[in-house]
C-alpha cells in the first residue's frame, strides 16, 4: 500500500470513527444542536494542542516548560505577546485540552472549569487584532444549556465523555496532518448537514458543486490575492479554493450567528491564519460589510429566492443603482448576483448557484439580467445541473460563470446542459468526478457538443429576447425509437395463440374435476 493510501485509509478510518462517536455521545440531542458541542471541542482540543507545540518550540532552549515559564514574571510577559502576536490568543497551562483530560480521568472535572478556561481563552485577544476571529466563537456551545443536562453535575458528565471521546483520536497538528484535521471536520460537518434536512442549506454546500463553482473560478491560476463568498456559510466553498490555487485572503459575509462561529473555526482548523480572513456576520444585503473592497475570485450559493427588503433606499445603493430597477420582494436571487459583481476586481471573476428562474423570469429580473448581458457583457457561461444536489432542497439549479475581463469571448455565451449527468442516490444524487472533469472541460473548450454544450453568439441571445432557458440553446431531444409494426402484432398474435393452448388445457382439467361448466376463457 503506498503512502498515500494509507493515508486515505487513515482518513477514512478516521471519519468513521468520529461520526460514530458523535451519534453514540448525542443521545436525544438532534444532530444539528449537537454539532455545536462536538466541533466546538475538537476546536478547543485544536487551540489547545497548537498552543502546546508552539510554547515547547519557543521554549526549547530554556530548559523550562510551559507552566514553569507562565510562572516566573521574566518570562510571562514575552512569553504572552509572542503568543497573542502569532497564534492571536492565550489558553493558559492549567486550561490546556490535556489539563481537562486529567481532570475527567481522575474524576474530578466541572463544566465551570471549561467554561472559565474558554472565556478566558476569549477575553485574551480583546484590544488585539485577532479579536475579530475570536470575540463569541464559543457563544453556540452553551455549556448551560439544559440539552445537556438538568443540572450541572449532568452537564458535567456528559462534556466529560465529550473530552474523553475527543482525546482518544490522534488528529495531529503539524504542517503535515494539518489538512487530515481540516478534512475530518469538513466531513462533520457534512454529515451534520445531512441530517439536519432543510436546515443544512444555512451552512453547507454539497462537495460536487462546491468544486465545480471552484475549479471553474480558478481555471488558469495559481496565485489570488483575494476570494470572497458574500453567503459563506461555514466558509467550506471559500476553503475549497485552496485546494486549486494559493488564496492568500478569504473575505466572507454569514447571516446565522452560529454558522459564522462555525465558518471562523473553519478557517482557523484549516490553518488560515487569524491575519488573513475576515468573516463577518449580518445580511449581506441590507448591510454590505465588504464596502469598497473588490475580490478577483467571488463564489456563492445563496439561499434560493430568499426574500429581502427591496427597500427604495437600495435605488441608490451602487451595488444596484445602475440596473434601474431592484430585484423582487420574493426573489432575491439577481440581488446577490449584483451585489457581486460590485466587488468585482478588474479581472475578477464569479460563479453562483442560482435556481433556473433567474434565466427566464420577466418583468425587474428580465431588465437586470438584459442590463448584464449587453451593458455590462460580464456573463460568460451557464451550466445546467442535476436535480436534487442539495441538502434541504430537490430542485435543479444552474451555475452563472461572469467575469469582468471577456475580451475573448465578448461576442458570445456558453451554454452546458450537465443536467443528465450524475449518479443516483437513495436521498440525493451526486455530481461524480467524471461529471465535473466534463463540465470543466468542455467550458475551457468552449466548443459546441451534442446534446450537451453550445456557444450561443450574442445575435442568439437577442433573438431569444435574452431569455437563457438552455433548452433554447442546446437540445437534448431524444426520438423515440421507431416501431416495427408488423413484428409487434407477429407477437402480440403469438401471445394470444399461447393463451388459447392454455385455456384448451385448463378445460381439459375442469372436465377431469367435474367442473365442467367452467370455461377458462369466461373466468376472467
Amino acid at each position: 500500500m503506498t503512502e498515500s493510501q494509507q493515508q486515505s485509509q487513515h482518513q477514512k478510518e478516521l471519519h468513521a470513527r468520529l461520526w460514530e462517536m458523535a451519534n453514540d455521545l448525542r443521545g436525544n440531542m438532534e444532530a444539528y444542536e449537537f454539532k455545536n458541542y462536538i466541533l466546538g471541542m475538537i476546536f478547543y482540543r485544536y487551540l489547545s494542542d497548537k498552543t502546546t507545540a508552539f510554547v515547547e518550540k519557543l521554549l526549547e532552549e530554556d530548559e523550562v516548560d510551559y507552566r514553569g515559564a507562565f510562572n516566573d514574571e521574566e518570562y510571562k510577559e514575552d512569553l504572552i505577546e509572542e503568543m497573542l502576536e502569532s497564534l492571536g490568543f492565550v489558553i493558559e497551562p492549567d486550561d490546556l485540552f490535556s489539563e481537562m483530560v486529567k481532570k475527567v480521568e481522575n474524576n474530578s472535572f466541572d463544566i465551570e472549569d471549561l467554561h472559565e478556561a474558554i472565556n478566558s481563552l476569549t477575553e485574551s485577544t480583546l484590544g488585539r487584532p485577532s479579536q475579530d476571529a475570536f470575540e463569541g466563537l464559543f457563544d453556540d456551545m452553551d455549556l448551560s444549556s439544559t440539552k445537556l443536562g438538568k443540572d450541572v453535575s449532568t452537564r458535567s458528565k456528559l462534556m466529560a465523555k465529550i473530552i474523553s471521546a475527543i482525546d482518544s483520536i490522534e488528529f495531529g497538528i503539524d504542517e503535515t496532518s494539518i489538512d487530515v484535521l481540516g478534512d475530518a471536520y469538513e466531513y462533520l460537518i457534512g454529515q451534520f448537514a445531512a441530517n439536519a434536512g432543510k436546515k443544512a442549506g444555512e451552512f453547507y454546500t454539497a462537495t460536487g458543486p462546491a468544486e465545480l463553482l471552484c475549479r471553474l473560478t480558478t481555471i488558469g491560476l495559481t496565485d489570488v490575492l483575494s476570494a470572497a463568498d458574500p453567503t459563506c456559510g461555514s466558509g467550506s466553498l471559500l476553503l475549497r479554493l485552496n485546494k486549486y490555487a494559493n488564496v492568500r485572503t478569504f473575505f466572507g459575509q454569514e447571516l446565522t450567528s452560529t454558522t459564522y462561529n462555525l465558518a471562523r473555526m473553519n478557517m482557523i482548523l484549516h490553518g488560515i491564519p487569524y491575519q488573513n480572513f475576515t468573516i463577518y456576520n449580518g445580511d449581506t444585503l441590507e448591510e454590505d460589510h465588504f464596502e469598497e473592497n473588490k475580490f478577483r475570485i467571488q463564489v456563492a450559493n445563496p439561499p434560493y429566492s430568499a426574500k429581502w427588503s427591496a427597500d427604495k433606499k437600495f435605488e441608490q445603493d451602487e451595488r444596484f443603482s445602475v440596473y434601474g430597477k431592484l430585484a423582487p420582494k420574493s426573489k432575491a436571487d439577481f440581488a446577490f448576483l449584483q451585489h457581486m459583481i460590485y466587488h468585482m476586481d478588474d479581472d475578477g471573476r464569479i460563479a453562483i448557484l442560482l435556481p433556473h428562474g433567474v434565466l427566464f423570469r420577466g418583468a425587474a429580473e428580465e431588465k437586470i439580467r438584459r442590463y448584464i448581458i449587453e451593458e455590462q457583457n460580464y456573463l460568460d457561461a451557464v451550466i445546467g445541473l442535476p436535480a436534487n444536489l442539495f441538502f434541504g432542497t430537490s430542485i435543479p439549479v444552474c451555475i452563472l460563470v461572469l467575469k469582468k475581463d471577456r475580451a475573448d469571448n465578448k461576442d458570445n455565451i456558453f451554454f452546458i446542459d450537465a443536467s443528465k449527468k450524475f449518479e443516483s442516490g437513495k436521498n440525493q444524487n451526486r455530481l461524480r468526478r467524471e461529471d465535473i472533469n466534463k463540465i470543466v472541460d468542455t467550458y475551457i473548450k468552449r466548443e459546441d457538443v451534442e446534446k450537451y454544450a453550445h456557444k450561443a453568439t450574442m445575435d442568439e441571445i437577442a433573438e431569444n429576447d435574452f431569455n437563457l432557458n438552455i433548452p433554447r440553446y442546446v437540445d437534448t431531444f431524444e426520438e423515440e425509437p421507431e416501431v416495427d409494426l408488423d413484428k409487434e402484432f407477429e407477437a402480440l398474435a403469438e401471445c394470444m395463440r399461447k393463451s388459447d393452448e392454455i385455456d384448451e388445457r385448463l378445460d381439459e382439467y375442469f372436465e377431469e374435476l367435474g367442473l365442467g361448466g367452467f370455461k377458462a376463457g369466461e373466468m376472467a
